[in-house]
C-alpha cells in the first residue's frame, strides 16, 4: 500500500475570504451600472426615432 503524504489544502484566510467577496460585489455593481447605462441609452435613442 501506498500513502499519499500530501497535506490536505490549508483553510482559506479571512483576508482572502474578503478579497474575493469584494471582487465580485464590485463586479456585480459595474455590470448593473453598465446594463443600466444600456437601457437609458437605448430607450432615449427609441424615442427619438
Amino acid at each position: 500500500m501506498s500513502y499519499s503524504t500530501e497535506m490536505p489544502p490549508a483553510p482559506r484566510r479571512v483576508r482572502e475570504q474578503a478579497r474575493e467577496a469584494l471582487v465580485l460585489m464590485a463586479f456585480s455593481a459595474l455590470t448593473s451600472v453598465g446594463l443600466a447605462t444600456a437601457l437609458v441609452v437605448l430607450g432615449h435613442l427609441g424615442q427619438q426615432g
